[in-house]
């Protein structure tokens, strides 16, 4: 079986991405592996570029845009292929040569909904939410530490980081005799990361609200009911301007707002709101499942949702249900 490219021509080509190395297999028009290598991360592109023009299906995940842009640099068509598509066309146990052969069976079906290529623009977006997130989570690991060792001394406080924010100081001030110097202390030290954290959320909020006023996909969201900055922000660093999907709909299913289909038979069942989304933008464009607005990310366009309130569905079902309801009409 030949290892190099030069000598044979490949109709397909599969990716299986690694940290440090790539593996490739290539399928002939027969379907018969002509190419089966493993390939430095740093090389990839060196070692394409005498390859004659071809299908190449690369494992969508972690920096696969990077390398799918270099490839089609070199004039290849490039298909990056999650890995939930591609796991049913491997066969036998899994390893990393099989994992890019189930890649190019898998590149070749006209069916494979492939991941569009960021551009550095969309990954820089994406790189300032992630910090976003994190930086959250790490701010409400800070308050609910705050609340566990005052609650072990006794003091219960309400839930909520604005009551917190306004009874710590009179607790730290006036309960002297169930909180130590030292306990004091450690509780400052804590509300002096929070108000840090709060500053870094600030800095890195204002960031992003900045590109979305200068991005024109932005703008365009931003005038849809709900939608503010991050939201907005949040679906064009995901998505771009979303010619992957054909019809809106489509986007729906993936952001979650279709019932997960358990159907066999001649009986369709529906579960549950599938909220088939990544994790962040779950939590980021997911709230928009509430129609009533009670947990939207962007507090800005709260005043927009009286639109969705006029059809009188979230005073009866559930939220899911109620916007999807909303979704489904004219």
């Amino acid at each position: 079986m030949p290892s190099k490219a030069d000598t044979v021509i490949a109709r397909t080509i599969g990716i299986d991405t690694g940290k440090n190395t790539l593996h490739v297999i290539g399928l002939d028009e027969k379907g018969a592996i002509v190419l089966r290598e493993r390939v430095s991360r740093t090389r990839i592109a060196a070692r394409f570029v005498n390859v004659p023009p071809c299908l190449i299906g690369i494992e969508a995940g972690m920096a696969s845009h990077h390398v799918a842009r270099e490839l089609v640099a070199l004039g290849h068509e490039v298909k990056q292929v999650p890995p939930a598509y591609s796991r049913p066309f491997r066969q036998g146990h899994k390893n990393d040569f099989r994992d890019a052969h189930a890649v190019a069976e898998a590149v070749e079906r006209p069916s494979t909904r492939c991941v569009p290529i960021k551009t550095d623009e969309q990954l820089d977006l994406q790189a300032l939410h992630r910090v976003r997130s994190r930086l959250i989570s790490n701010r409400t690991a800070v308050i609910n530490q705050i609340r566990g060792f005052l609650l072990e001394h006794g003091l219960p406080v309400r839930q909520g980081h604005h009551f917190l924010r306004r009874q710590l100081p009179q607790l730290l001030a006036t309960r002297t005799d169930v909180l130590s110097p030292r306990m004091i202390r450690i509780i400052e030290n804590l509300t002096a990361d929070w108000k840090y954290l709060d500053e870094r959320i600030e800095r890195v909020t204002d960031e992003i609200e900045a590109l979305s006023r200068a991005d024109e996909g932005c703008q365009r969201l931003i005038t849809v009911p709900g939608i503010g900055p991050i939201i907005s922000s949040a679906m064009v660093a995901a998505i771009g301007n979303g010619a992957a999907y054909c019809k809106g709909r489509d986007f729906a299913a993936w952001l979650g707002l279709v019932p997960k289909q358990m159907s066999t038979g001649d009986r369709t069942i529906l579960g549950r709101i599938s909220k088939r989304v990544t994790a962040y933008n779950n939590i980021a464009l997911g709230k928009l499942r509430d129609v009533r607005g009670n947990y939207f990310t962007d507090r800005a366009a709260l005043h927009h949702i009286t639109d969705a309130n006029r059809f009188g569905v979230g005073r009866r079902i559930a939220h899911p249900a109620a916007h999807v309801g909303v979704e489904r009409k004219p």
